[in-house]
């Protein structure tokens, strides 16, 4: 027969929250890193396509 589940705490949910958004704060970290270094052309790690690429195939 089924039993209903207990209820989580309010500490357990917010534990779980607090690390979801630390996760989430230091991917969107990142994600501005990466893309102030490719507008500033001092990228080493990130491969991606110019326009004078295209130039290049005319």
């Amino acid at each position: 027969m089924a039993v209903p589940k207990k209820k989580t705490s309010k500490a357990k949910r917010n534990q779980r929250r607090a690390v979801w958004k630390r996760r989430a704060a230091l991917e969107a970290e990142k994600a501005l890193s990466l893309g102030k270094s490719v507008l500033t052309g001092r990228s080493t790690g990130f491969v991606y396509p110019t326009d004078e690429d295209e130039d290049d195939e005319e």
